[in-house]
């Protein structure tokens, strides 16, 4: 149950994150921002880590020599590159077209942790992701305001959503080894030293950037960054990548609520249905191989079966001895 709770806790401040950034592009460009919201992100988990190993020091563990290129690739791709490109899309293509193709992410994870994971391609998985990912197609041709999409900002959705699916695949053997929160403080401190270039332009936006805005960063670094890449950690610890992945098709439904009720943006109504195939979706990934509905044998019927096995031997090995004693009968 608690990995549900952390899944639906992440998609949550995730697609509150949308609106975030919606609100804080006129201050801050893609870099600045990402800079911004990593750092605040790894000052909290830095602090959080510290506390935890004031109370518990055995759980810290320091990553071997082999943990550190996953770890390091998983810091660059999904903090850094996944950020910085996002940010950026956001700045060419509407809202819409960037769920499109920001849905092939899940999509590509699930491919990749079937490859490379040994998850295999379970017919829930792929069915509902492909019911899910349709969801997000119909949100964005009802959202999509543009009759045609910059190159560039397309190229950088894409760009987005591979960056996310390879930096999982990096991320999941190492929570089989090391606490959640570490793996997300040192991959957030490793996204932030990789923007690290975008410094002086964080520091001439904040000066001159709305108070409002500079709590919006403040906001997506403390929530959506560090509790939320957290929680999806402890998630993904405990379940497939593939079927954790995609429970992010509920984000794209959850931003057009958010912003319906945060920014006065109505969806059109074609919007909702796509939402109802995303939920439909999520729910069929979801959903435990063993609920089709058909009745489970009483308990026991098991031991029963097990049981009768041994007395049907013992008939069968009485036989032999019955067949020889007639003709003896017979012959008496």
């Amino acid at each position: 149950m608690l990995p549900v709770v952390a899944a639906l806790v992440t998609v949550l401040l995730w697609a509150s994150a949308f609106v975030a950034i919606r609100h804080v592009g006129v201050d801050f460009s893609a870099g600045a921002l990402a800079l911004g919201r990593l750092l605040v992100g790894s000052a909290v988990l830095g602090v959080a880590l510290g506390l935890r190993a004031v109370s518990s020091p055995a759980r810290w563990r320091w990553p071997s020599r082999s943990q550190w290129p996953p770890l390091v690739a998983c810091g660059l791709l999904w903090f850094g590159v996944y950020n910085l490109a996002l940010n950026a899309a956001e700045r060419r293509v509407d809202a819409g077209t960037a769920a499109m193709l920001a849905g092939i992410g899940p999509i590509l994870l699930a491919v990749l942790a079937g490859l490379l994971l040994g998850e295999g391609f379970p017919r829930r998985l792929v069915t509902g992701s492909v019911i899910a990912f349709a969801g997000v197609v119909v949100i964005g041709a009802a959202t999509s305001s543009r009759s045609g999409a910059d190159t560039w900002g397309v190229v950088l959705c894409v760009v987005a959503a591979v960056a996310y699916a390879v930096a999982v695949v990096a991320q999941k053997p190492l929570l089989s080894h090391l606490p959640a929160l570490q793996v997300t403080w040192l991959a957030c401190t490793i996204g932030s030293a990789g923007c690290l270039p975008f410094a002086p332009d964080l520091v001439r936006e904040t000066a001159a950037a709305r108070p409002s805005a500079i709590m919006w960063v403040v906001y997506l670094g403390a929530l959506p960054t560090a509790l939320a890449f957290t929680t999806w950690a402890y998630a993904l610890s405990r379940t497939s990548a593939g079927r954790l992945g995609a429970t992010i098709y509920l984000v794209p439904p959850l931003t057009i609520v958010m912003g319906w009720g945060m920014l006065g943006e109505t969806p059109p109504p074609l919007a909702f249905a796509g939402g109802a195939l995303c939920l439909g979706g999520v729910y069929l990934t979801r959903r435990a191989p063993g609920s089709s509905g058909a009745a489970a044998p009483p308990q026991g019927m098991e031991a029963d079966a097990a049981g009768a096995t041994p007395a049907l031997q013992r008939r069968h090995t009485a036989l032999p001895s019955r067949e020889v004693s007639e003709p003896q009968a017979r012959k008496c």
